[in-house]
């Protein structure tokens, strides 16, 4: 079972940037499906964005066109993007991973409730 840690998070005013990192202790491609899903108190989990082991990516329609995910395969690094900070984006935010299967699939969905996931990092963002 791999083990993710996440760093990045930070507080940063409306508009503003912020690049997630999650370090995977095993070779990164060997996870089918990894991504973010994020927590806000009192909210449910809310899953922000997938690659699974092809490159193929889902994003929340919350993020889209915000946020980005990319991958790192030679340093087994995985990466949230996350421009045009709103507010409703505070959260803590865990880098998550899960097997797939023609059943259980690789999205935003399925990321929320992963087989392993990291400490989490929190983002806040104020206007």
């Amino acid at each position: 079972q791999a083990q993710l840690m996440e760093s990045g998070g930070d507080s940063v005013q409306a508009g503003g940037s912020l690049r997630l990192s999650c370090t995977a202790s095993i070779y990164i491609l060997s996870i089918e499906c990894i991504g973010w899903f994020r927590l806000a108190p009192g909210k449910e989990p809310e899953g922000v964005a997938t690659i699974d082991g092809r490159g193929r990516k889902t994003y929340a329609d919350s993020v889209k066109g915000r946020f980005t995910i990319s991958r790192n395969n030679a340093n087994n690094t995985l990466h949230l993007q996350m421009k045009a900070l709103q507010t409703e984006d505070t959260a803590m935010y865990y880098c998550a991973g899960h097997r797939a299967s023609t059943s259980v699939g690789c999205g935003v969905q399925s990321i929320r409730t992963p087989e392993y996931r990291g400490q989490g990092t929190q983002v806040t963002v104020s206007s």
